[in-house]
């Protein structure tokens, strides 16, 4: 259920609706809007039954939600969300481009793509402290030393950090160190990691599941999103089909279908997406042009010693191609691309 207020409604009609909401056994999501502000009402503990708060001062209507999905829908909210990460900007009309290694390995090599990232524009930093393995013999992340060089490469080059956390205990660690969380594809059902990732005051980016539909995505954003942590970004990386031609199968059909239903901004992951280097700036073109708001791209200065991924990891110069193009098909579409935080 959704409680619409009035475009004039005070703040103190917002709250008491709230506080009724509350009193009543259900949670109360106050969601401001451009014009208005509407508050999402979710549980199934309260016995009373909300809609009178059709009768308070400030209340417009009252709407029932249809989906099973509340908060991410734009029914809750019509208007596309912003989510800032570290002073960067997700949404809205602006294109943002995710760079760095799939892990970090060491301070000299997190430092040289840093270094690469930042002259070719890209805004934000990816870089996995901890890695989950197909193989368990696999490199699995150097932990928390890689979230310290990921702290110490931000503050050199004032490039925002996003990394993967897998369990409760390494969330709390990544909210700590870094400016966004991100849950990946493997753990996009671990509702007790998504509920910890709703209790945090990080912005979270939200990995598609290699098996997962739309509305189970969108169902997992709700579960963050239903604990009160509102910044939440989806992320496309690619689905598993029978094609051998690809590591995975890029859906780039889901972008505009989240842009219909739901507000939360969408990125896309062409490097797991295709799995293959060669695949990954048609891939990043072709995303942009589908209306995705940013991209998350791997990039290693020598990916053949890479631990991680290194077969779809570009070359920073690669990276800067990349850069330019997508800077291109953007303004072709009426989008440009978000300027990178200025250096310090």
């Amino acid at each position: 259920m959704l409680v619409v207020m009035e475009a004039g409604a005070r703040p103190e009609q917002i709250e008491a609706v709230v506080r009724h909401i509350e009193r009543m056994g259900f949670r109360a999501h106050p969601i401001p809007g451009a014009f208005r502000t509407a508050i999402g009402v979710t549980g199934h503990s309260g016995k009373a039954d909300p809609s009178v708060l059709e009768n308070f001062p400030g209340v417009k209507e009252i709407i029932p939600v249809s989906h099973a999905y509340k908060l991410v829908s734009r029914e809750a909210k019509p208007d596309d969300t912003i989510v800032t990460v570290g002073g960067v900007d997700v949404g809205g009309n602006g294109i943002v481009v995710i760079g760095g290694p799939c892990a970090v390995e060491s301070l000299d090599q997190t430092r040289t793509v840093a270094e690469r990232i930042k002259e070719a524009g890209g805004q934000l930093m990816r870089g996995g402290a901890y890695k989950p393995r197909t193989s368990p013999y696999s490199f699995q992340g150097l932990g928390e030393e890689a979230l310290e060089i990921l702290a110490r490469v931000r503050e050199e080059f004032d490039l925002p950090v996003v990394t993967e956390a897998i369990d409760h205990d390494t969330l709390q660690l990544v909210e700590q160190y870094a400016d966004c969380i991100q849950i990946g594809a493997r753990n996009m059902q671990n509702f007790a990691l998504l509920k910890s990732a709703g209790r945090a005051r990080k912005p979270v980016l939200l990995k598609r599941g290699m098996a997962a539909t739309l509305e189970e995505l969108l169902l997992s954003a709700e579960y963050i999103m239903a604990e009160g942590n509102y910044a939440v970004m989806l992320c496309e990386r690619g689905v598993r089909t029978f094609a051998d031609h690809t590591r995975n199968t890029l859906d780039l059909s889901v972008v505009p279908a989240v842009k219909r239903i739901s507000h939360l901004p969408i990125l896309v992951d062409p490097s797991h997406g295709t799995g293959k280097r060669n695949k990954v700036l048609p891939m990043s073109r072709a995303a942009i042009a589908a209306g995705a708001d940013g991209l998350i791209i791997e990039v290693h200065h020598k990916p053949e010693e890479a631990l991680s991924d290194g077969p779809q990891a570009l070359l920073p110069e690669a990276f800067a191609q990349l850069i330019r193009e997508v800077d291109a098909i953007a303004q072709v579409v009426g989008r440009s691309l978000q300027p990178a935080l200025a250096a310090r």
